[in-house]
């Protein structure tokens, strides 16, 4: 304090987590999940860096990969069956190509730096997770770490709600900050935890009390959605329901493919005439719901929407310009903007990259990453899916077939919400993405997991 340098007070605070690390490395492990929904930006802390990171998680998270680089290395290696899982195969390659692609970049610092956060997001939330659910009872600690600090943001975040101006639309970014970058990250978050916390409630071994408990759970997840005002969330959550339904029902993949294959011949055949029909819809976003949801198709008024589909233009030219190694991964935000076209823009169009990224988790790869990037990000959700099914179809255990399903929706509501945005450079959605992958992988890999998770 009499120098000035209050930084210096997060040292005490350091060697605690240092020593938490050496001696009980698992203690540090729930500490940071648990930290994950309470993590706020550097930028709330420090204004005018060049670098912006969660705190407290990020740090943390770094230091973890560091302490598993050097296990691995005391150790040998890594367990060569979960390497040969596909999962975990496509990751790698897609980590591989991030390198490539990363050296071949426009702005190589910027990409090394896309990588390394990568790297400590899935050390953490992949790699070291899979080896706690070996026990069986860690995977429900998993999701409940991360459920119970995100119900009390849910709290703060009505509450702030209501002061800022009630349920206005217009108060739904203002209300989530600082913990969430944006509404529609806090409604992706949400609609991925939905499916978890009404499966506890719906079909668990949970005591009467405990299951009182997930349904208040519940219920703030669901007040949280709708008032999020987040309407790619409430889509994701519908098509969720949808997938939901088919592995229940048990509809064949041949149905399944076929259906596909009709909505594509539609879409072929009708597509001008839906494009011409939305053009036509003038209902801009607003407080109320039906005409919320209504907005969705409206590509001719809706500020919202339209900058989308610039973004979304602007990253098919730049694939179009560099279509093998891309831009380089992290670069769009800065490259994107001689990419507009001047009839595309609209009042909140940018040259900054302030105004969010390529808004789609697959043609943000495609345009950094190129044709490659693109296609292992697509194969990486084929992959997870069908491992999702086959899981839960293993499972014998009331509880972890459950589990299977409800994450493996969990997963299927992200992969649907982001062909519209993209999160996975957030420690929020990375800890629900890569953990619910995780989870599956440790679930495939056994047939009935003993001793389980309802002891």
């Amino acid at each position: 304090m009499t120098k000035d340098k209050y930084v210096l007070a997060a040292l005490p605070v350091g060697l605690v987590f240092l020593l938490i690390a050496i001696y009980r490395f698992n203690w540090l492990f729930w500490t940071v999940l648990f930290f994950v929904p309470l993590s706020v930006p550097l930028k709330e802390f420090a204004i005018g860096l060049d670098v912006n990171m969660f705190l407290p998680t990020e740090p943390i998270l770094a230091g973890m990969l560091l302490i598993f680089v050097f296990r691995l290395a005391l150790d040998g290696g890594y367990d060569r069956s979960i390497l040969k899982h596909p999962v975990t195969q496509v990751i790698i390659f897609q980590l591989a190509w991030i390198l490539v692609t990363a050296i071949t970049s426009t702005m190589p610092l910027v990409s090394f730096k896309y990588l390394l956060s990568r790297l400590w997001f899935l050390a953490v939330f992949y790699f070291i997770a899979i080896k706690f659910f070996e026990d069986p009872k860690n995977i429900r600690r998993y999701l409940w770490t991360l459920l119970i600090p995100l119900a009390a943001i849910i709290i703060v975040i009505t509450l702030k709600h209501i002061s800022i101006g009630l349920f206005d639309q217009k108060a739904s970014n203002p209300a989530v900050d600082p913990f969430f970058n944006d509404h529609t990250l806090y409604g992706a978050i949400l609609a991925m935890f939905v499916p978890i916390a009404a499966g506890y409630v719906l079909n668990s071994p949970f005591k009467l009390w405990m299951k009182a408990g997930a349904f208040v759970v519940l219920s703030l997840l669901l007040t949280g959605l709708v008032f999020s005002y987040s309407r790619a969330a409430w889509v994701s959550v519908a098509g969720g329901i949808g997938v939901l339904l088919i592995i229940i029902f048990k509809v064949p993949g041949r149905t399944v493919l076929l259906g596909f294959a009709i909505l594509a011949v539609a879409v072929l055949l009708f597509g001008k005439m839906a494009i011409m029909k939305m053009e036509g819809n003038k209902v801009d976003s607003s407080d109320n719901f039906g005409k919320h949801l209504e907005s969705i198709s409206n590509i001719s008024t809706d500020a919202s929407n339209m900058e989308r589909l610039n973004r979304w233009s602007c990253a098919i030219r730049m694939f179009e310009e560099r279509p093998l190694m891309g831009f380089g991964p992290g670069t769009y935000m800065f490259q994107y903007a001689p990419f507009q076209k001047a009839s595309e823009r609209t009042i909140i169009s940018t040259n900054a990259g302030d105004g969010g990224n390529s808004h789609s988790e697959y043609l943000g790869p495609l345009s950094e990453q190129g044709i490659m990037g693109g296609l292992l990000m697509l194969v990486l959700v084929i992959v997870s899916i069908t491992v999702g099914v086959r899981a839960y179809h293993k499972q014998t255990d009331k509880e972890l077939k459950m589990v299977a399903l409800t994450v493996l929706i969990g997963l299927i509501t992200y992969y649907l919400h982001v062909t519209m945005n993209n999160f996975l450079d957030t420690d929020k959605a990375s800890a629900g993405v890569w953990g619910f992958m995780a989870i599956l992988v440790a679930l495939d890999r056994h047939k009935n997991i003993t001793g389980g998770a309802t002891k």
